[in-house]
């Protein structure tokens, strides 16, 4: 790409980059074709805002079920995808050729099918008819083109492979551990297309039911000015400090990444002014792409969005939106601050300076104080709303709500009052240097922070589903557009009223449309997944890679880890975030729970979603592939690969945190009281800082190679300090199996029994597992017990404990556990001293390198001087 004589890259080319990997690349300048590309994402939008509100239920109108739902959302994605996305890089993009308007239409067309002949469909469910099987397989092809067209071609490729498994799986060329029968075109297309197993399953029915509005709010909020809004204002807030425009991009990527949904989307949207910034302050173009790149990857492990996948995991593991936020606040935050950290120790090892000269200890603990006070606000101002409405609507029934919305309205007019006072920003790379005193920008764009609290309000308090929670927070958004202007003219006293309400009803418009060009990618990576899930749920590949990684490691637990956290990071490669999780969960996370539990560790499963999910995000850092390195390199001019290993080395802790809350539940904030949580967080804190030190190579000054070695041990042990504790006190003691009727009726309320189970399955594998089997209520014998809450009826028998019933439906069903299974062992919780102890060594052995990294850093102060 080419390079101002600055050294600044080429906007253009960014923009291109943009285009091709986000919105689509063709740009019709006039007649028809660009017409198509205004109304159709436009037509997109209003229908996704359509069935989200409750406008066709009230007025019976145009009212389809959540299948049909999903065809349509596909048919426009689908034609989009190749009336938007050039063929290749050399196909024209000033116009739309014939062969791409028929691909369109009859991609559409195949798309919209379960929904233009539903009834057929029903009446004639698994014996579906020749002209089923053809739009099926013709809409498969094409759907895994436009995947190509706008994502690249290595999800296509994915799906092929294993599209390739379910047809020729049979075939003598594959080794016997991987071979299955083989399926027909007949049920292939099936399961794939004509039913919700496939394509049209979970993962299309997020994209067309919550994705796609947080998406569009995202979009809305964006084209409103709220990116720019939080970019200005972490650049007033922290430009001024060592490294200042790397901490700023660190903390702006923060609050776009918790919107945006995408790395890739998060690295062109703060990076085009970070980077450059960062590049004149002293960064390499590498390091610059990188600090940016590990920041936006940090934005989509951040609640509340997540890239979309908090909202995939409640569907895929089980539990509430606010328990899978619960998971992943306390990883995200410190991994945050962390990066901020390696930021500061980075500029201080190339002897950076800025115009503060704050103590690096003061502005760590000023960042963790503003991020806790920030949280503890956002808290109080929610529950105090809470509290609000709740009074509210004791007193006056029905008609609260109508109030609640007026009060909410009146506040945000107020707000639009308040940031009139200030003025316009100017937000071009030259004017970051030189932004206004953080006050005045806080006031410019409060009103920005109205429609983020309403989300998390509906989310977090109201406890609203997603897609309920982000129609009103982006209907609210279309109402932000069109009035902000408006308002601001009026009063400001500068009366072209007029003009405000044509602005903002144009920006409206593009915010829908720009919404809805970015979801095209997305929702035809959901449906490929679609391809890639049901491949597995019809093949049953997902046992075969169990078997395969269990060979691997040898039953070697961490070696097994990291096995499917390569693996992981192999199949994420050129994948879009979403696809990414789909993917690496349907074919990983079953892995871990199935191989720990044989190695006695019982994880949770949203633990083993989050190893996977943070393996498959390090997919989009690590080179050869890197989308996001290779967005930040086309922005910094530095060299791909280098600023991928750059990323890399600087996510290290982002890599080691799976690996920790695997072993350390806490830190998901599982089964913890508040108390307890508070502490969880400062101190996985401090050991994420320590940890930055050790791996960086610089703590009070530079460390020697065992200073920082220690300091990695050091952080370790804070992190997991039941490591040590392991190594002197068993954690359970083995009870004989006979014991376990007794045991289970001693037990607390809700409280279950790690019992050790083995046996043959009905294909003729051997199985050797742990299970920890709830009990319920404290009332019954253990037999009762058992047999209410697990679902499993025990018979002595010949001195064994033998499993004699399963109960349909139940847990140990769930769980795999089958007839004639033998009880080897009950594991009871071992009383030993607090593993916290471990703590004390810890901190002393940190103290030693203070006082010895303290002495040399006086040493050197006195020689320089």
């Amino acid at each position: 790409m080419s390079k101002k004589a600055a050294g600044e890259t080429d906007g253009s080319a960014v923009d291109d980059f943009i285009a091709d990997t986000d919105t689509g690349g063709r740009a019709p300048e006039r007649g028809f074709n660009r017409q198509v590309l205004w109304i159709v994402p436009l037509a997109w939008s209003l229908f996704q805002l359509w069935i989200a509100s409750p406008i066709p239920y009230e007025l019976g109108i145009f009212v389809v079920n959540n299948a049909q739902g999903r065809s349509i959302h596909l048919a426009f994605a689908v034609f989009l995808a190749f009336t938007a996305f050039p063929t290749t890089k050399r196909s024209p993009r000033h116009t739309i050729p014939v062969q791409d308007w028929i691909a369109a239409l009859v991609g559409a067309f195949c798309a919209g099918y379960l929904y233009l002949f539903w009834d057929g469909l029903a009446a004639r469910s698994g014996a579906p008819s020749t002209q089923d099987l053809v739009f099926a397989s013709i809409g498969v092809l094409l759907l895994m083109e436009a995947a190509r067209r706008s994502l690249g071609f290595p999800l296509m490729a994915v799906a092929a492979v294993f599209l390739a498994y379910v047809f020729f799986g049979s075939s003598e060329l594959l080794p016997d551990v991987i071979r299955w029968r083989g399926a027909s075109i007949e049920r292939a297309m099936s399961h794939l297309w004509l039913t919700t197993e496939g394509v049209f399953g979970v993962a299309l029915g997020v994209s067309s039911g919550f994705v796609f509005l947080f998406v569009l709010f995202g979009a809305l909020l964006n084209q409103a000015g709220a990116g720019n809004y939080f970019l200005s204002l972490a650049f007033a807030t922290l430009g001024h400090l060592r490294g200042g425009p790397a901490k700023a991009a660190v903390i702006a990527s923060a609050a776009t990444g918790l919107i945006s949904g995408s790395s890739i989307a998060n690295v062109v949207t703060t990076g085009t002014f970070t980077i450059p910034l960062m590049k004149k302050v002293g960064f390499s173009p590498a390091k610059a792409g990188a600090v940016e790149v590990s920041s936006s990857i940090n934005g989509v492990l951040t609640p509340p969005v997540m890239g979309a996948v908090a909202f995939l995991m409640t569907e895929y593991v089980g539990i509430s939106y606010v328990e899978v936020v619960k998971t992943a606040i306390v990883p995200a935050a410190i991994s945050y601050v962390a990066l901020v950290y390696i930021v500061h120790l980075e500029a201080l090892k190339m002897g950076m300076t800025g115009t503060s000269r704050t103590n690096p200890v003061i502005f760590i603990l000023s960042a963790v104080l503003m991020i806790c006070v920030g949280i503890i606000l956002s808290g109080a101002t929610l529950w105090l709303a809470g509290q609000a409405v709740g009074l509210l609507d004791a007193a006056l029934g029905a008609a609260a709500t109508p109030v609640v919305v007026a009060l909410f309205l009146a506040l945000y007019v107020l707000a639009v009052r308040y940031a009139a006072r200030g003025p316009e920003l100017d937000l071009s790379v030259e004017s970051m240097q030189h932004l206004p005193p953080t006050r005045d920008i806080f006031r410019s764009g409060v009103h920005f922070l109205l429609p983020l609290l309403l989300l998390m309000y509906l989310l977090m308090v109201e406890r609203k589903s997603p897609g309920f929670s982000a129609f009103w927070s982006a209907s609210f958004m279309l109402l932000v557009l069109l009035t902000q202007k408006p308002l601001r003219a009026f009063f400001r006293g500068e009366g072209n009223l007029a003009q405000g309400i044509h602005d903002g009803f144009s920006e409206a418009i593009d915010g829908l449309i720009l919404g809805a060009r970015n979801m095209i990618g997305l929702a035809c990576a959901m449906a490929v997944a679609g391809i890639i899930v049901g491949s597995v749920t019809l093949t049953g590949i997902g046992q075969v890679m169990a078997e395969f990684v269990e060979f691997l490691s040898g039953g070697n637990l961490m070696l097994m880890l990291f096995f499917v956290a390569i693996i992981s990071i192999i199949l994420g490669m050129g994948l879009p975030t979403t696809a990414n999780y789909i993917v690496v969960s349907s074919l990983m996370a079953g892995v871990v729970v199935e191989l720990g539990a044989q190695s006695g560790l019982i994880v949770p499963l949203v633990a083993v979603h989050m190893f996977v999910f943070y393996f498959g995000i390090m997919a989009d850092v690590t080179p050869p592939v890197g989308l996001a390195s290779f967005a930040a390199a086309a922005i910094s001019g530095g060299d791909p690969l280098r600023t991928g290993f750059q990323a890399f080395f600087y996510s290290i802790r982002t890599a080691l945190l799976p690996f920790l809350f695997i072993f350390n539940t806490d830190l998901l904030l599982i089964d913890v009281t508040w108390q307890h949580a508070i502490v969880v967080f400062i101190i996985a804190l401090i050991a994420m800082l320590i940890f930055a030190a050790g791996t960086m190579g610089y703590f009070l000054t530079r460390s020697r190679i065992w200073e920082s070695v220690v300091l990695v041990i050091v952080a370790l042990t804070l992190f997991r300090p039941g490591f040590w504790l392991d190594q002197v006190q068993p954690a359970y003691l083995s009870e004989p199996p006979a014991q376990i009727f007794d045991l289970a009726e001693s037990a607390p309320a809700d409280g279950s029994l790690r019992v050790k189970i083995e046996g043959m399955t009905l294909d003729g594998d051997f199985v050797a597992s742990t299970f920890q089997l709830p009990l319920g209520a404290a009332n019954g014998d253990g037999f009762s017990r058992l047999a209410q809450n697990a679902g499993l009826e025990l018979v002595e028998r010949d001195g064994e404990v033998i499993v004699d019933m399963i109960a349909f439906g139940g847990y140990a069903e769930q769980q795999g556990i089958d007839f004639d299974w033998t009880v080897t062992g009950v594991e009871v919780e071992n009383d030993r001293m607090p593993k916290e102890v471990f703590y004390i060594p810890a901190f002393l052995m940190f103290g030693l390198i203070c006082l010895l990294q303290y002495r040399r850093s006086q040493h050197e102060r006195e020689a320089v001087a």
